[in-house]
């Protein structure tokens, strides 16, 4: 598979550079000494089985947990350097953990992504577009304590999108999705990269939506098994190093 890598960026210079990194929860290393690059423009996805890093792996990226060794350049800047760069950050953790009593709209929780840029529309303006592109108008004056586990996707990929942004970090953000709402959700990611130039990091479990949508595959045990182009990350032969004997492959019947 061919990158889509929109023009106007300099291909050459990537949006993150991993190199060395290495994480330790307590006197365990969860990631060690894994390095990659993400190129504008493209989508990269992050597999391997439960208590591979993965989620550990992207949140030592946003410097949301320290890490032990080695470097995370984003835009080319380190990740604590980055100032209001930051805003060009778009992240969905793997779970969203709140009080479902808190009375706080659809509509509240997703102003709350607003930031006023140069490239940014009006507030209102703004709500109103990312709603509708994740097919959650008729969710807009909702309590958000009330809404299904695939509604609450749709509504946090919302705060994503009110703003452009460059970068959009997903860590399994479509558990709890049905099948329709998962192609939609890529279609949509799709269309960002196609036509808004993001660029696209994501954890997933569903090899075979990765197959089809994402231009390089990282496959991880701790340690960064291989990387490349999904033909070749996909390969039997690395997912059995990735996975072990016991690995069965997930996907959706589509």
């Amino acid at each position: 598979m061919t990158p889509i890598l929109p023009s106007k960026f300099d291909t050459s210079f990537p949006v993150i550079q991993v190199s060395g990194l290495t994480v330790y929860r307590g006197q365990y290393a969860a990631v060690e000494n894994v390095s990659f690059d993400l190129l504008p423009g493209t989508s990269s996805a992050i597999v391997g089985p439960n208590g591979s890093g993965k989620s550990t792996l992207v949140q030592a990226i946003l410097d949301l947990i320290p890490h032990t060794s080695g470097s995370v350049q984003i835009f080319g800047r380190p990740i604590q350097k980055l100032g209001k760069l930051r805003h060009e950050i778009g992240y969905m953790p793997q779970n969203f953990i709140f009080d479902r009593s808190f009375p706080i709209s659809v509509a509240e929780l997703v102003r709350l992504g607003w930031v006023k840029t140069d490239r940014a529309m009006s507030q209102n303006a703004a709500l109103s577009q990312a709603l509708q592109r994740v097919n959650a108008t008729h969710l807009r004056h909702q309590a958000i304590g009330t809404l299904s586990g695939g509604e609450l996707k749709r509504v946090l990929l919302a705060y994503c999108l009110v703003v452009p942004r460059k970068l959009l970090i997903l860590d399994e953000a479509f558990a709890e999705v049905d099948v329709q709402g998962e192609a939609d959700f890529y279609s949509l990611l799709d269309e960002l990269r196609r036509e808004e130039s993001w660029t696209l990091l994501q954890v997933s479990h569903d090899l075979d939506m990765v197959g089809r949508h994402c231009d390089q595959v990282l496959c991880l045990n701790r340690s960064l098994i291989c990387s490349g182009q999904p033909e070749t990350a996909l390969s039997p032969q690395n997912l059995l190093q990735t996975y072990g004997s016991t690995f069965s492959r997930y996907h959706h019947q589509h």
